[in-house]
């Protein structure tokens, strides 16, 4: 099939659109609602294109070439519909930028600069709905565009329709499904839509202040762990920038110690691995729900409370590092644990819900995680310290809790790989091959695969994504699938994917993040948790063993403590 676009004659596959085969040829079309296979709505009608024979513009994004079709993408009438098409957008939205978190990173601001448009002929009138500003997830009314973004992102990966369009024509605006508060909703707080929004009208809670007033309090110790999906992210913001980079940037703010969440991804292995193995023996209704994503939590609590006992008692991660920063650490260390103030830099916004649920707290100290700061707000708070992270030497996380094996936890099928990693020895006595399971490493949203533990087949699955969640459960209750053990992550790919990660205007090229923590791995001395020695440390002087008292007192959690509303 042939069709030309601005002079250029091009061979294109049939069903493609006009969109597509601009880009196969290099030509530019500028989009502000368009996500491949998610939104293709058209709504913004920033795409517009010209057919020749055609008296309407059409839409790039959604019309399908036709074989003879003469495409004009920048003639005088699509440059001023595009032009009239971005100025009623820029009348409905708070064009203040420069207090925007998306200032020089915002979709619509760069297709104005690009059309050149340093005025607008109409009057500026953004909405100013009300949000609940303690929630995790912040909703600015006043910044939407109403793009369609957000409703089909949450619809077609998360399967939730937290939102929908409300009223019609000038009128159109999107706002939490049904009318509900968004603190009624079924909001997973994966933070997708924020990741997706092209202007920066959904975002998260800014904890940053907190933080800083931690920081200059002279009675805090102020105590940080990185989670390993962060350092995915700081490689591509900061141009591959190390880890040690990444540590000694950490601690240029002025913390007093900095960690590693992998640490206790460890601890999360060692627990979550002997409850799997425990349930297996004991032959407990299976299968063994992952709970170390708190976005899934949230979904599997309002969309199928019948699982909530299949989920693993253990704590994420996150929680596990806060109980033992605030006990273990605080012990030894001769640091009264009141004066604990425990930060954790993550990739995600449900964490920010997660630490101040009950159950987190174990100790009378409060908060186990006192502030969760997302990959973004850590990267922020750099740039208003004026921290050169380039001029920066790497250095080593503290000792002794910045040893961690587990970093491929952020990435799908990491959680599952790394705790049949140490279920293996459990059970045999003998480290296995760290490669051995993986078959693991998910390439698609869901990998189904059965492994033998010394004659004993454990059937798994890992799922990443709500709605291909959604469709996984589905089959487990209707008998046409049975597991053992499923990992879901609520992003899709994992952790280095999660909503507090840093956002891209072009969704499609977001780098892939997965292999940075898979390249780690690969190249680590010890690539087995059970034998990372600040592990074997903290059960040998404090907890003893997996799933003892005290594990069970700091490390595992009752998730029947709260309700999603």
């Amino acid at each position: 099939m042939v069709v030309t676009i601005d002079n250029k004659q091009l061979n294109i596959k049939e069903g493609t659109t006009i969109l597509e085969a601009a880009k196969s040829a290099g030509v530019k079309i500028p989009t502000l609602c368009y996500m491949k296979d998610i939104c293709e709505v058209g709504a913004c009608r920033v795409c517009l294109v010209e057919i020749e024979g055609d008296d309407r513009l059409s839409a790039a994004c959604n019309m399908v070439a036709e074989n003879g079709m003469i495409i004009h993408t920048n003639s005088r009438r699509v440059l001023d519909a595009r032009r009239v098409n971005v100025e009623l957008a820029l009348s409905a939205h708070n064009m203040n930028c420069t207090t925007c978190s998306r200032n020089l990173n915002c979709t619509l601001q760069t297709i104005a600069n690009e059309l050149n448009i340093a005025d607008v002929p109409y009057e500026n009138k953004p909405r100013h709905d009300k949000w609940p500003e303690d929630f995790p997830l912040i909703r600015d009314s006043s910044k939407c565009v109403s793009c369609m973004r957000c409703i089909n992102i949450c619809d077609k990966l998360q399967s939730l329709g937290v939102w929908n369009t409300r009223g019609a024509a000038a009128h159109l605006n999107v706002n939490v499904a049904g009318g509900k508060a968004i603190t009624e909703s079924d909001c997973s707080l994966c933070g997708q839509c924020v990741t997706g929004c092209p202007v920066g009208a959904l975002s998260a809670r800014d904890d940053t202040a907190k933080v800083f007033d931690a920081i200059y309090d002279p009675e805090k110790v102020v105590v940080v762990q990185v989670a390993p999906a962060v350092r995915a992210a700081w490689a591509e913001e900061y141009d591959g920038a190390s880890a040690g980079q990444m540590v000694a940037a950490v601690r240029a703010l002025g913390v007093d110690y900095v960690f590693d969440t992998g640490f206790a991804a460890d601890l999360t292995v060692m627990e979550e691995g002997n409850e799997l193995l425990q349930r297996v023996k004991e032959t407990h209704s299976m299968p063994l729900l992952s709970s170390c994503c708190p976005g899934w939590v949230r979904f599997a609590k309002s969309q199928y409370p019948e699982l909530v006992p299949h989920l693993s008692t253990a704590k994420s991660p996150q929680q596990m590092f806060g109980a033992i920063t605030k006990t273990w650490f605080a012990n030894r260390s001769e640091i009264d644990p009141a004066k604990v103030f425990s930060v954790s830099i993550m990739p995600c916004i449900a964490k920010k819900h997660e630490c101040a649920l009950p159950g987190m707290s174990s100790t009378e100290h409060g908060q186990d995680v006192d502030a969760v700061i997302t990959s973004r707000e850590f990267m922020r708070m750099l740039k208003t310290r004026n921290i050169n992270v380039c001029t920066l030497a790497g250095e080593n996380f503290d000792d002794p809790l910045g040893t961690g094996v587990s970093v491929i936890f952020g990435t799908s099928g990491g959680v599952t790989e790394s705790v049949l990693r140490s279920a293996h020895y459990f059970v045999t006595g003998s480290n296995p091959q760290p490669d051995a399971f993986s078959a693991l490493r998910a390439t698609s949203n869901l990998c189904e695969t059965t492994i033998d533990l010394n004659g004993t087949p454990i059937r798994i699955a890992v799922v990443s994504g709500l709605a291909a969640a959604r469709e996984l459960i589905e089959k487990i209750k209707t008998g046409k699938a049975a597991y053992d053990f499923v990992e879901v992550m609520a992003c899709p790919g994992g952790c280095v994917c999660g909503g507090g990660q840093p956002i891209y205007s072009d969704f499609e090229t977001t780098p892939e993040r997965a292999p940075v923590l898979r390249d780690v791995d690969k190249g680590a001395t010890n690539r087995l948790p059970h034998d990372n020695p600040a592990i074997k440390k903290v059960y040998d002087e404090f907890l003893k063993q997996p799933l003892s008292d005290k594990a069970h007192e700091l490390l595992h959690t009752d998730h029947g403590l709260w309700n999603m509303r």
